[in-house]
């Protein structure tokens, strides 16, 4: 007796539509799944024994062998346990094969047969939408998805594609057997949690001072580039991070898929059946091993460095992070992507985010401060400096002095300039680069070759970038992001050409280098 049934597999942000074929014949009892499974895939035997008998069905006393198919894709998750389910009860006659033919099914089954949640339905779903994924249409059918209750709100997120749910496996195979349709009427629809109340950010409106470092994260979110915050404890270099995501525009329609994507195959996603509406903004201690960085694990799930895409990554006291992984983002925030490469094999996630880091200008952290003494030695603080390495600081295009605030700002009264109103002037210089480099590309993303046509300067700031290269040596590197950083300021002024003001600007945020030293204590 043969039978088989649709189910789906994830790798990363990609889903494959899985054969899951069910062959019942006569010898010994045992029960075999072949296909490459990983270890939860393997353990469905049991949680599907149990299952089936305790709803009602009889699990077939004779040689039971699965076959995940395609044979060569490695299998993860237990999402594999109701497909698994179903091809055994058409196999043995006790639901007709037909009545299967246009679902997929996914979910996890408990031992005494309730549908559980798993992670990447989205991800799933949206995939049953594209051409390029094997049938979208089958024997005249279309298939739908057939998912737990709790990720019923998700798998709806895509409309193009009817989702539906059972809360027991009996209650499933009763209403396929009765044929109610897309099960409609079994469907909790019930069972959605309220969201979840997103992390309110800071509004610009609430810190005092720093305006000088306030106007350097406002041209980093017009131009999408990274940003180093030094000064000494306490003078808001936190509170700065925690305001610089209201000032980003909105997440677009794709934007906000493919975060909402991430963040259902990381297991973070509410059951609330909406879309990730706001920036991520991710915050991870320093203790952070290199895989809760950049992903991986056993399971090789996302990082904190693709939980933050399309938002900001804040590295809190980025001296103390290992200098391992301090290396190992160099190449994620060049590619705004990351390869997880494991045993197992290797996976694909985006990484296209804003890196905000913070750091003291020495271990104590007050050196260069006029009302603290530094207690450091010319030693610790030369190997305190030695933690960053010279191209990692290359790739933060600002590098931003915040200094202690006097008593004077500290008593002044807030009620300056809102996030709302800085995020339109962001917004409005974003729209000019989107005309220039296509929608949602920005300045930081230019090519070298970009950068030499769009980055057009006037005739003053062609003799300034000229005394300055010829003054302290720039690199190529050094060069293009300057140029960046330039035409950013300029977008903020709707300017067609930069302007040796421009230009000024953007050279007085990266002058450790043009000193060629990194003495970050003398910004």
């Amino acid at each position: 007796m043969f039978a088989s049934v649709w189910g789906m597999a994830l790798t990363g942000l990609q889903a494959h539509l899985i054969r899951v074929e069910v062959d019942v014949s006569n010898g010994l009892p045992n029960f075999d799944v072949v296909g490459l499974p990983a270890a939860a895939v393997r353990e469905a035997r049991d949680r599907v024994r149990s299952s089936l008998r305790n709803s009602g069905y009889e699990f077939p006393l004779q040689r039971v062998t699965v076959n995940l198919a395609p044979a060569d894709l490695r299998k993860e998750g237990s999402g594999f346990d109701l497909p698994i389910a179903m091809g055994i009860l058409a196999a043995t006659g006790q639901i007709e094969v037909s009545l299967l033919a246009p679902y997929v099914f996914v979910g996890e089954l408990s031992l005494e047969g309730m549908l559980r949640s798993v992670p990447g339905i989205l991800t799933m779903a949206a995939a049953l939408t594209q051409t390029e994924v094997p049938g979208g249409q089958i024997s005249g059918y279309r298939l739908s998805l057939i998912v737990p209750p709790g990720n019923l709100a998700e798998a709806r997120l895509v409309s193009a594609v009817t989702s539906a749910s059972a809360e027991t496996l009996s209650q499933l195979g009763n209403a396929l057997a009765q044929g109610c349709g897309f099960l409609d009427e079994v469907t909790l629809q019930e069972d959605v949690h309220p969201a979840a109340e997103g992390a309110q950010s800071v509004d610009w409106a609430d810190i005092k001072g720093q305006r000088q470092a306030k106007r350097a994260l406002e041209i980093a979110a017009a131009g999408g580039h990274n940003v180093l915050l030094v000064g000494p404890p306490g003078s808001g270099k936190t509170l700065l991070a925690k305001a610089y995501p209201g000032i980003l525009p909105p997440l677009s329609g794709p934007e906000s898929m493919e975060v909402t994507q991430l963040y259902s195959v990381a297991r973070m996603l509410p059951a609330n059946g909406k879309l990730v509406s706001e920036r991520p903004f991710r915050h991870p201690h320093h203790s952070a091993s290199l895989s809760g960085i950049l992903g991986g694990g056993k399971e090789v799930r996302p990082g904190e460095i693709s939980l933050a895409n399309h938002g900001v990554l804040f590295l809190d006291e980025l001296p103390e992070f290992p200098r391992t992984v301090l290396e190992a983002l160099r190449q994620p925030l060049e590619d705004r992507c990351i390869t997880v490469t494991r045993q197992k094999g290797s996976t694909d996630y985006p990484a296209d985010l804003s890196l905000v880091a913070s750091m003291n200008p020495c271990p104590c952290g007050f050196l260069g401060d006029p009302g603290r003494t530094c207690s450091c030695t010319p030693l610790q603080i030369q190997r305190y400096r030695a933690r960053i390495s010279g191209p990692l600081l290359d790739r933060f295009d600002l590098q931003v002095e915040v200094p202690r605030l006097s008593l004077a700002e500290l008593k002044q009264e807030t009620g300056g300039e809102g996030s709302q109103a800085v995020r339109q002037r962001v917004i409005r210089a974003r729209e000019l680069q989107w005309e220039r480099l296509g929608e949602g590309r920005t300045n930081a993303q230019m090519t070298a070759q970009e950068t030499q046509r769009l980055c057009r300067l006037d005739q003053g700031a062609e003799e300034l970038l000229q005394r300055a290269f010829r003054l302290h040596r720039l690199s190529a590197r050094a060069y293009d992001r300057i140029l960046r950083v330039a035409r950013s300021v300029a977008d903020l002024e709707a300017a067609a050409d930069i302007s040796a003001g421009h230009l000024a600007e953007a050279l007085q945020y990266r002058m450790y280098e043009l000193r060629g030293d990194n003495d970050l204590t003398r910004l």
